[in-house]
Parts: structure tokens; sequence; C-alpha cells
């Protein structure tokens, strides 16, 4: 426990999975913890409405962790109420760029996009700050029946585009890492779809390739189908080679190693622990997120129309 957040309070809008790991690692850090949420089984203080909670337990501090079609009007929701304080929202900020609201400056919003979080993504951010960089690569790939076992993933949100399911949004932290460690978007190509014989309908596999203000050949591969999780990144700057492995743990930079064997909720930890201190040198802003919407929508564009687009 983190003495200094004992008198935290936060409320957790969703408690499915992500609003479940929210909960309790707030509740472990000190923090006091409510839900917003229908479902019966909650070890915290619980409320069927937003209004409600709003109502009889004021907080300053809110997480949005609830379907990825429902963030957007979550926003205005808590806008209208009047709410002043700060907010962490689930990646990505919401499943359409035109559904992304106008937000008073009371609101302030970061987007949960918490790999930045892990030492070795940092540490590669440190190595790569005042290199020129030429090249960058990033894949992530997992098969989706593998995700969640305990749960049929034809049911799942991953499984319906209406729900903001698919790799382009699941997977974006690999298009969130890219604009953080390569600068933001000018154009972007793309080829992707529903191409498996997953019984999904949204999108299973994307290439993406795009040239970004600090690299000029960057290409981002993701998709639901790799057997074998991987999740990499590869980057050549000026005179370095770094290949960062996120599965096994490991960052090589022109063959000298570092390992660091995070355990999964560390980087969610270390976001929360930001988010309560309001450190937001790490964590992705509300322009920050919406830019990755922007990149998302760029690479729908390219891939339907068979063209690159320019941001």
């Amino acid at each position: 426990m983190n003495r200094s957040n004992v008198d935290k309070r936060l409320l957790v809008i969703g408690y499915g999975s992500i609003g479940a790991r929210h909960s309790r690692l707030a509740a472990e850090a000190g923090a006091d913890v409510a839900c917003v949420t229908n479902r019966p089984a909650v070890p915290f203080p619980r409320f069927a409405s937003i209004a409600q909670a709003l109502a009889e337990r004021p907080c300053d501090q809110i997480v949005i962790a609830n379907a990825t079609d429902l963030h957007a009007q979550t926003l205005q929701e808590l806008a209208q109420a009047g709410f002043a304080g700060r907010l962490l929202v689930e990646k990505p900020l919401c499943h359409r760029l035109d559904k992304a609201p106008a937000l008073p400056p009371a609101m302030h919003v970061s987007v949960a996009y918490n790999l930045r979080f892990h030492p070795l993504v940092r540490k590669l951010r440190e190595t790569l700050a005042s290199r020129p960089l030429y090249s960058a690569s990033f894949y992530a790939g997992q098969y989706l029946p593998q995700w969640r076992p305990e749960t049929d993933y034809r049911s799942s949100y991953s499984a319906r585009k209406e729900q903001g399911g698919g790799v382009l949004r699941d997977l974006s932290h690999e298009i969130d890492l890219a604009l953080w460690l390569c600068g933001r978007t000018q154009s972007v190509a793309a080829i992707g779809g529903h191409v498996s014989s997953l019984d999904i309908d949204s999108d299973d596999v994307y290439s993406i390739l795009s040239v970004n203000e600090r690299c000029p050949a960057v290409a981002i591969s993701i998709n639901y189908l790799d057997r074998t999780p991987k999740r990499t990144i590869t980057i050549n700057a000026q005179d370095l080679t770094a290949s960062l492995d996120l599965v096994n743990g490991t960052l090589a930079v022109d063959g000298e190693m570092t390992r660091c064997e995070a355990e999964r909720d560390s980087t969610y930890r270390a976001q929360l622990q930001a988010f309560f201190d309001n450190d937001t040198s790490t964590m992705c802003s509300f322009d920050e997120g919406r830019d990755v919407l922007r990149f998302i929508v760029a690479a729908e564009s390219a891939a339907l129309n068979r063209r690159w687009v320019h941001l």
C-alpha cells in the first residue's frame, strides 16, 4: 500500500476484466474504490448509474473501463454532470474519431496505454531520444481464442466491430507506441480486415506502413492469429539497432542485452500511481489518444481504397 493514496477516492465505471483489474490494483495501492456496474458480485461499493455515484460519493478521479463504444457517451455524461476532476479512459479513447467529444477545460483526460510504463519501453525511448530514426517495425499477434480462456471469444467485444472490437483498436498499443517513439504520422498505407476463419465480424489482421515525423519508414503488423504470442519492436537509428521483445522481457541494443521480467500487473500499477500523482510525463494525453484514433481511421480508409492517406 502507498500511504499517499489513502485519501484518494476512485470511481471505476465498468467492471469487466479490465475494470476489475483497475479496481483491485487501486484498492491494493490504498485508494478508496467504488464502481458503476450492473454486476451484482462486486467487492466494492456499487452504484447503478454515474449520476447516483457522483451524488452519493463525490470523487475527483475516475477510470472509464466500460465497453469501447460507450466511452464517448460516458465522457459526455460526466461533462454534463459538471465533473471537474481527472479521468483515465481505457484504450482506445473511443471507437470512432467522430465520436471523440469536445471536453470542458476542467476535465483532464488521459488514455490508458499502459505499455508506455514498461521499464524496457521507457529505456528504449530514452535510448532513442536524441538520435535520428531510419526505420521501425512493431509487431503484435496472439490467437484470439487464447486471450480470455474462461470466456467464449465469439461473445467478447473483440469479436464485434460495432462494440469497438478488432485488432486496430484492441492492439492499438502498437499504434500508440509507434507515435510515442517515432512522432506523429504524416502518411499511412494499409491492408487488412477479417481474413481468417475466426467466427467474428471484426478485423483480425492489419499490416500498416506510415511516414512519421521522426522516422520515414514505420511498419506495424497486428493480428488475432499467432498461436504463440509475439510482441516486438525493432528500430534502426543512427549508430544502433534496438530490438525489444515484450513477451520474453528483453531489450537488445547492438547486441547488449537488458532483461526485465515485469509481472503482468506492473505496468497497470505504475500507470495508476502516475494517475493518482497527476504525473503526466508518461501518460497518453487526450490529444495523443485522438491521434491514435486518427491513425486508425486513416488505416481503415487506406485499406478500403488501396491508397495512401495523408494526415
